[in-house]
Formats: structure tokens, C-alpha cells, sequence
């Protein structure tokens, strides 16, 4: 058995004037009660040190970059890196990131159990729009203040297993969850702030968008032979929800943690890396029954195209 405890760190709300400051020591509280409940790894959200900006609308570049982080650590979140390091635990979030040459990514990072960042991965599936869209009923600009992520889906080895990284949107896509698993994946990261109603769709609310969290992560866990941790930044910001339901997930693809609030809330589950094995060696063993030679439509095209009409 290679067991790995495992804790995902869910957390409230952050508003938007709330600070880096102010939330770096929720992030430590629950990095407290981790090493209280024996972790070996502590999972955050998307954007774990923000309010989720991309739903305002801005035009001064300056005030956009007020969002990003031009070094990892930084003051800020050093307190939090010490933490950590002092409790050899190894740990993942999210945060936006501006590159010493300018670009913006919506990133997250993975650290080994001294606090050295051992991966960094950068959210390849951008959502919602680039422009103010009155016909929306808010905003979800990601396409405007970030670029489409320039890593990959890499994997790293970590804690004596091999660990994947996504974010956010990324979960509602197989080929996310393929590439990893295609280079032996165990346990994939990752952490969203998903708004609790859609912005184009109002009849489909928090019921729908929680199943559809459940029914993505499970699938990509299933079909993967693999572990997957998805956190949540939940709650109510400037009066606008996002859903909670952060959730273990299995290599069966069965919830075996999910969390009751909308809060900073804790859950921790040992997660032995070895129950990936069987999976890997049976219905999902690549080796022996992928057939790539009627793949080519995955990377060749990119929109659909329907037959023509007859």
C-alpha cells in the first residue's frame, strides 16, 4: 500500500476587497487542522488568494495586474510556504499568475513536502467570453485576463506516486484527464470557483451545476484508473454564489469524501495510490486496448462538423 492522506481544503468566500493578507491565515487554519488530522498533502482551490475577478469588468490593464502574482512564493504567501515546510506538507492552489515577460495564466502549483514548488500547471480550457456581455447575467471574462495555458497536461513525481494537475473547466474534458492517465497518473489536483447559476442558462442553479461537478470528476477518475481531488472556493462573493461541493474521488470513480458547507471546510481520506492498479491493469490497460488509429479527429479538428445532408 502507498497511502497518501489527503486533504482538500475548501474554502468561503473571499470579497472583493478582502486582501492577500486576510487570507493567507484562513489558508494556514487550514493548514493547521491538516497536520491535526494527519495529512501528508493539503489540496486548495482556483484562485485560492482572490475574490474570483475575472466576473468584473475592467479596462485599465493596471487595475487587472492588481490581481496577479509576479513570484511564487512572495511576501505575502511566504508565511503560508513556512507553514507548510514546517509541517512537511506538501500542498497545491491556485492563483493568477503574471509572467516576468507579461503573459497572464490562470495557474496552479505543486510543492514537495519541504515547500519547493515541484510543478506548475497553467488552465488550458478558458471559459466564458473576452468582452462586457449585456446578455449575460454576469460576467465570466477568463478569455479576456488570461491566456490559454502553455504546459500541458505534465505529470510529476511526488510523495512516491505520480500527480496531475487541473483546473477548473479543465475537469469537464476527457482529453484533460487522458493525457495524465496516458503517463500513469495516480492523483490529479485541482480546484474551481464555478459559479451556482449559469450565466447564459438561469434555469440550470447550484442542483445542476453540482451534478455535473460530480458527474465530470467521477468520470475523468474512472475512466483513468485514478485518484481525484477537486476543491472548491464556495459561497457567496459580492453577492454573487459559487458552489461548494468539493469532493474525493475514488479510481472507481466513488465519492469517498464531499463536503456539507459553503465555508472553509476540511476533508481528509487516506487514499492508497495503489488502488490504481487494478484499474490500469484490466479495463482501462491502454497498452492493450486503445486503438489510436481511429483517433485523429481529437487533434485534428476542433469544432464539430456533422455529416453532409443527404
Amino acid at each position: 500500500m502507498r497511502v497518501i492522506t489527503v486533504a482538500a481544503a475548501q474554502m468561503g468566500p473571499i470579497q472583493r476587497a478582502e486582501s492577500r493578507q486576510a487570507v493567507i491565515p484562513r489558508m494556514i487554519a487550514l493548514l493547521d487542522e491538516a497536520k491535526a488530522r494527519g495529512a501528508d498533502l493539503i489540496v486548495y482551490p482556483e484562485l485560492a488568494l482572490t475574490t474570483f475577478f475575472p466576473r468584473w469588468y475592467m479596462e485599465d490593464q493596471a487595475e487587472v495586474d492588481a490581481w496577479f502574482e509576479r513570484e511564487m512564493p512572495n511576501a505575502a504567501t511566504m508565511p503560508l510556504f513556512a507553514r507548510a515546510a514546517e509541517y512537511q506538507i506538501a500542498m497545491s492552489f491556485g492563483y493568477a499568475e503574471r509572467t516576468p515577460d507579461g503573459h497572464h495564466f490562470n495557474t496552479c502549483i505543486l510543492t514537495d513536502k519541504s515547500g519547493k514548488i515541484v510543478g506548475k500547471y497553467r488552465k488550458t480550457h478558458l471559459p466564458g467570453h473576452s468582452e462586457f456581455d449585456p446578455e449575460r447575467a454576469f460576467q465570466h471574462l477568463e478569455k479576456r485576463y488570461f491566456e490559454p495555458g502553455d504546459t500541458g497536461f505534465p505529470v510529476w513525481r511526488n510523495l512516491g506516486g505520480i500527480f496531475g494537475m487541473a483546473i477548473c473547466n479543465d475537469r469537464r474534458w476527457p482529453e484533460t484527464y487522458r493525457v495524465m492517465g496516458l503517463q500513469g497518473v495516480e492523483m490529479v489536483v485541482l480546484g474551481y470557483n464555478t459559479p451556482s447559476v449559469n450565466s447564459q442558462k438561469s434555469e440550470e442553479g447550484p442542483e445542476k451545476r453540482l451534478f455535473h461537478n460530480r458527474l465530470s470528476v467521477q468520470a475523468g477518475a474512472y475512466q483513468n484508473a485514478t485518484w481525484v481531488v477537486a476543491v472548491a472556493k464556495a459561497g457567496v462573493e459580492d453577492g454573487f454564489p459559487l458552489i461548494g461541493g468539493s469532493l474525493i474521488v475514488d479510481p472507481n470513480g466513488e465519492i469517498v469524501a464531499e463536503a456539507k458547507t459553503e465555508d472553509d471546510e476540511l476533508l481528509v481520506h487516506p487514499c492508497d495510490l495503489d488502488a490504481t492498479v487494478f484499474g490500469k491493469k484490466t479495463i482501462f490497460d491502454f497498452a492493450r486496448h486503445r486503438r489510436i488509429e481511429h483517433y485523429g479527429l481529437i487533434t485534428s479538428r476542433v469544432g464539430a462538423v456533422p455529416p453532409p445532408e443527404a
